[in-house]
């Protein structure tokens, strides 16, 4: 499945969901994170960010799709696809 996380969380906790998801998904934009994953990295991926995150202060979204969407950027891409080896 392809997936697309989303995240507001306090600025103590930023840089280690960040650093967390760089180990999994691509980073696309600040705080969006996208990519390619089996059943079980979704759920390492959501079992990490749980025990990272405060849930009663924090934000994270994740969007579950089929395969990887169509996508439009408009302006400056920060962090391209085409980069990953």
């Amino acid at each position: 499945m392809y997936i697309i996380v989303v995240y507001d969380v306090n600025v103590r906790r930023v840089n280690g969901v960040k650093k967390f998801l760089r180990q999994h998904l691509h980073w696309v934009q600040n705080s969006v994170f996208e990519g390619e994953v089996t059943k079980a990295e979704y759920e390492r991926i959501k079992a990490g960010l749980k025990g990272i995150i405060d849930e009663g202060e924090d934000s994270v979204v994740i969007y579950r799709l089929r395969s990887q969407p169509l996508r439009d950027v408009l302006g400056t891409e920060k962090n391209p696809m085409e980069d990953i080896i």
